[in-house]
């Protein structure tokens, strides 16, 4: 089968959709499908070692985190892909990879299926002073743009709701995002681990929380700066990643009087990310932005046990006392960080059920399995259409 993946954002870019693209990609190669890309860049231009395609665009991140807009010189390239003839084509966002996407099934007869992957309500901060009226426009919005895919990806049963709410017709199907697991659960050594924990002047014994992922005001990164501050016992936190919301966050930590305890590192390379994960004791995140929680994923992966407030995205992700906690106010969260810091024997039969628990349910086999399935039932029930000549 050929299948484009269409996508605003791609490597060398690092956030959630890139992730769940990357690892799809992946498992239809190894499944044994011709699997290309079409995304966005600085530049236009064609890389089929790497099977990119790229369209020239420019970065608008004031609207939305990440976002890009697409310039129309780059016409060959989209015919390039026309001549190839994809049997589908799988769009990873909803603005221009999305447009990309229509247009190229305006000269061939394949379906368009979709994965949505940001709950954008939770980012009306970036374009509406209200929240009631981003929401309407978010609403209005994606039950307008997703009449024109054939069938909906969902990674969680909350995106499947959400998506119900705002009158979504088409049918929708939920598959958790696989991971590549190898990718985190080879460990580094410890001589690796001991260096790092130096680099950022963390001893050698203490006991050590992390997050990972973007500085937004969306993922209420203080609120856990704010607990920290309120608890007896502080463990050191590691804050991995970079975003608008990074000064901010630094002014809150000094304030609080925790520039001791909180470590701050900015972007770090994707290849090193595992071995941030596995330099702590445990995962924690406040944020109920999430669509998917791929770090939630990784860190269990890593065979970390995760602390992070209670959401709908990961009712079936974290398991009270078994692989984490899930907390709702603060006495919560201060409740089960004395267990993980107190009690040794939870916190080693946590990491292990977290890693037999990411092995069962987020493979990329799985992931790649499953989306294929959704691929032949949709392609099967496609009506096909007369091709229409391409207009050079």
């Amino acid at each position: 089968m050929k299948i484009l993946l269409a996508t605003d954002l791609y490597l060398p870019a690092v956030n959630g959709v890139v992730t769940s693209t990357v690892s799809l990609k992946r498992s239809l190669e190894s499944l044994g499908h011709d699997v290309r890309v079409l995304t966005l860049s600085d530049i236009g231009y064609i890389d089929m070692d790497q099977d990119i395609y790229a369209i020239s665009s420019m970065n608008v991140n004031k609207i939305y985190p990440g976002a890009r807009v697409r310039f129309f010189r780059d016409r060959p390239i989209l015919t390039e892909i026309i001549h190839w003839k994809p049997d589908i084509i799988h769009t990873q966002s909803e603005f221009s990879a999305f447009q990309m996407a229509k247009y190229i099934t305006h000269y061939l007869p394949i379906p368009i299926i979709h994965t949505y992957h940001t709950v954008y309500e939770d980012y009306t901060h970036y374009f509406s002073p209200s929240k009631k009226m981003g929401r309407k426009i978010v609403a209005l919005f994606t039950k307008t743009r997703l009449k024109e895919a054939q069938a909906i990806i969902a990674p969680t049963n909350k995106v499947a709701r959400l998506l119900t709410e705002y009158e979504v017709e088409k049918p929708i199907r939920v598959i958790p995002t696989g991971i590549e697991l190898n990718h985190f659960q080879n460990r580094a050594s410890k001589e690796q681990l001991a260096n790092l924990r130096r680099r950022y002047g963390i001893p050698k014994d203490a006991f050590l929380m992390v997050s990972l992922g973007r500085l937004g005001k969306e993922k209420n990164i203080e609120e856990l700066l704010y607990f920290l501050s309120m608890i007896k016992t502080k463990p050191y936190f590691l804050i991995v990643g970079d975003g608008p919301n990074h000064y901010h966050l630094r002014q809150y930590t000094k304030e609080l009087g925790l520039e001791k305890q909180v470590i701050f590192t900015g972007m770090i390379a994707p290849k090193d990310v595992p071995i941030y994960y596995q330099v702590a004791d445990f995962f924690v995140s406040a944020s109920t932005s999430e669509t998917q929680g791929l770090t939630y994923i990784e860190a269990l992966a890593s065979g970390l046990p995760v602390l992070c407030r209670a959401d709908e995205s990961i009712e079936n992700v974290i398991i009270d006392g078994k692989n984490g906690f899930q907390y709702r106010s603060f006495k919560e969260f201060e409740a089960c960080l004395y267990t993980l810091i107190q009690q040794s024997n939870v916190s080693h039969e946590m990491e292990t059920f977290a890693r037999n628990f990411a092995n069962t349910h987020y493979s990329s086999t799985s992931f790649g399995e499953q989306v294929e399935q959704i691929y032949e039932e949709v392609i099967e029930s496609f009506p096909t259409h007369s091709l229409m000549q391409i207009n050079r």
